[in-house]
C-alpha cells in the first residue's frame, strides 16, 4: 500500500500550535507520521538548531552570523536541547497507542558542515578536520537520539530522514565563504560518500536522504547507503529519476514530493496529483502494483512557509494520493 507521510516542517511559534501539529500527522498520516519541527519558534528549532541538539560532543552557540562551535555549549545550544525534549514528551504523550513506523528528521552532515562555522569563523566546510569530527559527533548523536525516540515510542521501527539541501552545493564547490566574495572549495565524491555513509550507519534500519534542491546527486546518496530517497518529483531530471527507479526497483523507499508546501489557490486536485505520480511510474517502466509498498506520497517540501490551514489541507491531499494510488494499484479505479 501507498502512504503518505510529510517532510518535517511545520507552521507555528508555540507549544499549543507544536501540540496540535502531532495530533494533525497522527491522524492524517497514520501509516508513517512524523515528529514535527517548528523552525518560526527561532534559530534552536530550527533544522540546524534541532539537529545540534542531538550533539552531546560538541560544544555549540548561536552567534549574529549563525551557529558557531564552541568550547562549551552556549544558552541557544541548550535551549534547543530543551525544545527538542519537549517536543519528545509531546510525541509520546499523543502516541502511547501508536505501534507503527514513524520518522524523524535531522540535517545529513554535509548541509551541517555548510551551515555551522569554526570557532574563529568560516564554515566547518572549509577545514577537512573540521568536517570529519562534525560528522563523527553526529553520527553519534543520530544514534543517542534514536534510541531516545525509540524509548518513548512504542514503534514498529523508526525512520531517520537526513536532510541534505545543501549537498549539491557542497559538491558544486558553489557555498559561499563568510565574506560572500568567494566559494568553498569542492568536496569530492569519495570523501562526501564517506561522511554521510558514517552517519547513515549509525541510522538505524531504514535511513532516508531528502533534498529539495535541484542538482542533488542522488546516486552518490543511495550508494552512501540510504535506503530510502526523498525529493520534489518537479525536480528530478532523468538521471535521478533512473536513481528512484532503481531503488523502486531494488525494494526499498521512494518518497515523492507532489502536494504543493505553500498556500495555493486553486489547488491542484487530488485526481491530478494522482496521475501526476502515475505519468512518472509509466515513464520509468515501472508497474505501480509492483512498487507500492513501496511508495511514499508527501509535500514538494516543508510546510513551514505554509498556513496553518494549508500544511493540514496539504496532509489531507497527501493521504488522498496515497489512497488513490492503492486503489489504482488494487485495480478499483
Amino acid at each position: 500500500m501507498t502512504v503518505a507521510t510529510g517532510i518535517g516542517s511545520w507552521p507555528g511559534t508555540d507549544a499549543e500550535e507544536y501540540a496540535e501539529a502531532v495530533r494533525v500527522v497522527l491522524g492524517e498520516a497514520p501509516e508513517l507520521p512524523y515528529l514535527p519541527e517548528l523552525p518560526g519558534r527561532g534559530p534552536a528549532a530550527s533544522m540546524t538548531g534541532r539537529t545540534l541538539a542531538v550533539i552531546d560532543d560538541l560544544g555549540f552557540d548561536l552567534q549574529p552570523a549563525g551557529w558557531r562551535l564552541t568550547d562549551a555549549s552556549g544558552i541557544d545550544h541548550r535551549r534547543a536541547r530543551s525544545l527538542l525534549a519537549q517536543d519528545l514528551d509531546q510525541l509520546e504523550e499523543q502516541a502511547q497507542d501508536f505501534h507503527g513506523v514513524l520518522k524523524v528528521q535531522l540535517a545529513g552532515p554535509w548541509t551541517l558542515a555548510a551551515t555551522v562555522e569554526k570557532p574563529r569563523g568560516d564554515k566547518v566546510l572549509s577545514d577537512h578536520g573540521a568536517r570529519r569530527e562534525l560528522s563523527q559527533a553526529l553520527a553519534e548523536g543520530v544514534a543517542a537520539h534514536l534510541a531516545d525516540v525509540r524509548r518513548r515510542v512504542d514503534a514498529e521501527h523508526v525512520v531517520v530522514q537526513l536532510d541534505e539541501p545543501a549537498v549539491a552545493a557542497v559538491l558544486a564547490g558553489s557555498v559561499p565563504t563568510a565574506s560572500g566574495f568567494g566559494r568553498h572549495r569542492a568536496v569530492h565524491p569519495p570523501e562526501l560518500s564517506e561522511g554521510l555513509a558514517r552517519v547513515v550507519e549509525r541510522a538505524g534500519t531504514e535511513p532516508w536522504v531528502h533534498s529539495c534542491a535541484p542538482g542533488t546527486p542522488w546516486g552518490l546518496l543511495r550508494g552512501a547507503g540510504a535506503r530510502g530517497l526523498s525529493g520534489d518529483l518537479s525536480l528530478l531530471d532523468a538521471d535521478a529519476l533512473d536513481v528512484f527507479a532503481e531503488a523502486l526497483e531494488a525494494g526499498q523507499r521512494v518518497a515523492l514530493g507532489v502536494v504543493l508546501s505553500t498556500d495555493t489557490d486553486p489547488a491542484p486536485s487530488e485526481t491530478v496529483l494522482t496521475e501526476r505520480v502515475l505519468r512518472a511510474l509509466e515513464v520509468l517502466g515501472l508497474d505501480p502494483d509492483a512498487v507500492a509498498g513501496d511508495l511514499v506520497v508527501t509535500p514538494a517540501c516543508g510546510l513551514a512557509g505554509a498556513s496553518p490551514a494549508w500544511a493540514r489541507r496539504a496532509t489531507e491531499q497527501c493521504r488522498a494520493v496515497a489512497r488513490n494510488l492503492s486503489s489504482t494499484e488494487s485495480g478499483e479505479r
